[in-house]
């Protein structure tokens, strides 16, 4: 008789430190967005110095909820909370398929609800009317203030990221359908996102320059440095 399939060993319920940072590069190793990367690399080195803090913790579904009524004891945001608990999700996923934790303390995690959010929207949003004050008070006959015109007004207008808005460059404006738009602008996880110009928006008044610039040159620049 053959010998029989021995069943994987899932006996390690505490993760230590080289495991937790073992799955931890696995999980941003996972993410195409930079900015992605840097939110659950914070996300996730909260989790482990709470997790690291008490000694002999069992990785499973009663720490996550524990962490996560720790983390409304601080009276964070339901945004803020929920994030944190994607983060420590995505690393019980990854210690998982890495063999340091069983498919079901796994699963146990997934299934941990996150903060209910109670619909109201959190810091200071510009109404349509704050916004069109913000652009006039901004203008000016300087450079860096036409520069500061334009990168306000695509901020308002296109629903830029900061990010995505100091890397923009002049081969990306383009006419498409008798509009000018923004193409191949690369997002979250690699995927390209076309950005249609609103009413009112000029390639124009992007440059502030009257010579003619490179396509590789970027929109904005800083000045007076």
């Amino acid at each position: 008789m053959g010998r029989k399939k021995a069943k994987p060993n899932y006996r390690r319920l505490v993760l230590r430190l080289p495991d937790l940072d073992h799955c931890k590069l696995a999980v941003l190793n996972s993410l195409g967005s930079s900015g992605s990367r840097r939110v659950y690399e914070y996300a996730i080195d909260q989790f482990i110095a709470w997790y690291c803090s008490e000694p002999r913790l069992a990785f499973n579904r009663i720490i996550v909820v524990r962490y996560r009524m720790y983390l409304e004891s601080w009276g964070l945001a339901a945004n803020t909370i929920n994030q944190q608990l994607a983060a420590v999700r995505r690393l019980a996923h990854e210690a998982a398929d890495s063999g340091l934790l069983s498919p079901e303390l796994a699963a146990g995690i997934s299934r941990v609800k996150g903060v209910k959010q109670l619909g109201f929207r959190a810091g200071n949003w510009l109404s349509a009317d704050e916004s069109s004050e913000v652009l006039r008070r901004s203008l000016g006959e300087s450079m860096r203030a036409r520069r500061d015109y334009a990168m306000l007004a695509m901020l308002f207008g296109c629903g830029f990221r900061r990010s995505e808005l100091v890397g923009l460059e002049m081969s990306e404006l383009q006419v498409r359908q008798g509009h000018w738009a923004v193409v191949d602008l690369i997002g979250k996880r690699g995927t390209f996102e076309p950005y249609p110009f609103r009413d009112g928006l000029k390639p124009r008044s992007i440059s502030g320059r009257e010579q003619p610039r490179s396509q590789r040159a970027g929109c904005f620049e800083p000045w007076g440095r």
